[in-house]
């Protein structure tokens, strides 16, 4: 009887052993990546467009045979928009053993508190839109070792409006209308006010506003009065429209600049397409853009989704082929090593730019200045760094 029972726990333990291997074999044949981003909530537009990009590129790539001989299986959790959201569905991906690398999300904030699981579980994570200087470098100083970004920082965007402003638009006076509680908002403000004064410009009147308000007619009274020759009003698309639509209510019709936080087909809708006849904003790239890589982008993403691509979509996309790029440097899916091939990325050529990882893992690439007129965003120039 013993010798029955020790044999039957004998094959169990073979089969349980076997089927192991047939599971560990199967998932072998992908290679996982989590996708974190804002598909509902406040900002949901951009982590729509970013994740269209991303799975337009992975879905090329896979066709053409994967990586290292394996398909891209992506794990895709929706965030809400929500900063403890976004910490959860980090951890939740980060402790995945089965997950190679993180992608997004899409807003500094949230990129920000995703960065503790992907750091604390040391699984390289990567964000195409969190333009905030701090996103890949600590309070300290410090570089953070597993967070990488493909998309300009702040303080480079700001300098550029800042340039745009002075030089192009002859503008000598400024007024700035910043987000008080966010991060991004005022590095850009910060950034802009610094480099428009050293070009010899002044900053006449300096607001700030709650992106939690809908009115913002007090505010943007005490700007008009300051009779300044441009607005800087760097924020997200949600608030902005509204602030622009007030502001053309209230008469006043001086310039309006901003950030690519703009970039939205809401923006059109929130403040009306007649009074963004002179806004101007950076952003990552411009679908009226001919260089080769957006031609074929273009081409691309409307067979596959039957719409034009925004700047989102574009930034989406160059992150898939990026992030393959590294894998397929780093010779495996071991996230150490395609931290390590992430760091030395250089000349990568994608959509909205040539990218080289600098030491503090952000990106050396172009900018893009646009004008929208009649409520579709054109090229104006672009701006190597």
């Amino acid at each position: 009887m013993k010798k029955g029972l020790l044999l039957l726990t004998s094959v169990i333990m073979a089969s349980s052993i076997f089927a192991g291997c047939s599971k560990n074999s199967a998932s072998s044949k992908t290679i996982r990546i989590g996708v974190n981003y804002e598909l509902t909530g406040n900002v949901a537009t951009y982590g729509q467009s970013l994740s269209k990009g991303v799975e337009l590129g992975f879905k090329e790539i896979n066709k053409k045979g994967g990586i290292l001989g394996k398909k891209i299986e992506l794990v895709k959790k929706d965030n809400k928009s929500d900063t403890s959201e976004t910490a959860n569905v980090s951890s939740a991906l980060a402790t995945d053993k089965s997950i190679a690398l993180l992608l997004g999300p899409a807003t500094s904030g949230d990129t920000k508190a995703a960065s503790t699981a992907a750091t604390q579980n040391r699984i390289p994570l990567i964000s195409a839109s969190a333009t905030d200087d701090g996103v890949t470098i600590d309070k300290n100083g410090k570089v953070r070792d597993y967070i990488f970004k493909t998309c300009f920082s702040d303080s480079f965007q700001g300098v550029i409006m800042a340039n745009f402003a002075y030089d192009d638009l002859k503008a000598k006076t400024a007024a700035i209308l910043s987000d008080s509680g966010s991060d991004y908002s005022k590095g850009l403000s910060k950034s802009f006010n610094t480099k428009f004064t050293s070009l010899g410009g002044k900053i006449i009147a300096s607001e700030a506003y709650q992106s939690t308000n809908s009115d913002f007619k007090a505010v943007l009274t005490k700007i008009k009065s300051a009779n300044a020759d441009i607005i800087y009003i760097p924020g997200y698309y949600e608030s902005v429209g509204l602030i622009i639509r007030q502001a053309k209510e209230l008469g006043i019709k001086t310039p309006i600049l901003g950030g690519d936080g703009y970039e939205s087909p809401k923006l059109a809708e929130l403040a009306g397409k007649n009074n963004l006849g002179d806004v101007y904003y950076t952003n990552h790239y411009s679908s009226t853009d001919n260089s080769p890589e957006v031609v074929k982008f273009k081409k691309a993403f409307k067979t596959e989704y039957k719409a034009d691509p925004d700047a989102f979509n574009a930034l989406g996309y160059d992150l898939a082929y990026f992030a393959a790029d590294a894998i397929k440097r780093a010779g495996s899916a071991d996230r150490e090593k395609i931290k390590n091939a992430l760091a030395s990325t250089k000349n990568f050529k994608g959509v909205t730019g040539t990218i080289t990882i600098d030491k503090k893992h952000n990106p050396v690439k172009s900018i893009t200045v646009l004008q929208v007129k009649d409520g579709v965003p054109t090229f104006l120039k672009k701006v190597n760094p």
